[in-house]
């Protein structure tokens, strides 16, 4: 694999093992979390060490594209929103798309080993 996939790889990467390994952080130091938050936080740490390993990284990057998605629509509906209240929704929401963007291409690019 090109250095440049694999800088993308990593770094696509840390968004899942730092955001996941934050929440896990704060419910260490007695921030109250629901125990789905925990879980999910867990799975997320999880996604990103394995995407940064790259193990089966066209699934898991497959994998964490859905998840933005999900999450973009769920916890971002900018379209609910407007005025200045709709700005941080879609800045958000657009960021969480620009991550499914590079975890699509990252899955196109990376992993199978070509004959």
């Amino acid at each position: 694999m090109k250095l440049e996939v694999r800088i993308a790889q990593w770094l696509l990467a840390s968004v899942f093992i730092v955001m996941g390994g934050f929440r896990l952080w704060q419910a260490l130091h007695g921030v109250q979390m629901s125990n789905m938050t925990l879980l999910m936080s867990a799975g997320e740490v999880l996604l990103g060490v394995l995407i940064a390993a790259g193990w089966q990284l066209r699934v898991m990057t497959l994998i964490a594209a859905i998840l933005l998605l999900v999450d973009a629509a769920l916890s971002h509906p900018f379209w609910h929103f407007s005025g200045a209240a709709m700005g941080p929704q879609l800045l958000q929401f657009m960021k969480n798309m620009g991550l499914v963007g590079g975890l699509v291409l990252l899955s196109t690019a990376g992993g199978a080993k070509r004959r």
